[in-house]
């Protein structure tokens, strides 16, 4: 049932719109956005403490993926992003590795 609004005492139904979403797009990087970042990162290679996170794994331990969290929180500030660079880091590692077999 479409809702009634008043209008100078005469009463006329309207049709309801449905809500637009905006935050399932808020956030989310665009193609271009992706592609220039991948460029970037290719070109000019990691930074410092993302090296200094590659480090943490190459040298393994117990609690290296909780040094490499903590670090990592402690660089970009909030708890997801630091997850999100810990598994990042671990793709890096692997693609590393696996290029190392490839050349064998």
């Amino acid at each position: 049932m479409a809702p009634i609004r008043l209008r100078t005492k005469v009463p006329y139904e309207t049709q309801k719109r449905p809500k637009v979403n905006r935050k399932a797009r808020k956030g989310k990087p665009s193609n271009r956005v992706m592609i220039v970042r991948d460029v970037i990162s290719e070109v000019a290679g990691l930074s410092p403490y993302e090296k200094r996170l590659l480090d943490m794994i190459k040298t393994g331990g117990a609690s290296s993926e909780k040094r490499m969290y903590k670090y990592a929180k402690q660089r970009l500030g909030t708890h997801k992003r630091a997850l999100k660079k810990r598994e990042a880091m671990k793709d890096v590692y692997a693609q590393m590795r696996a290029r190392q077999a490839m050349e064998k």
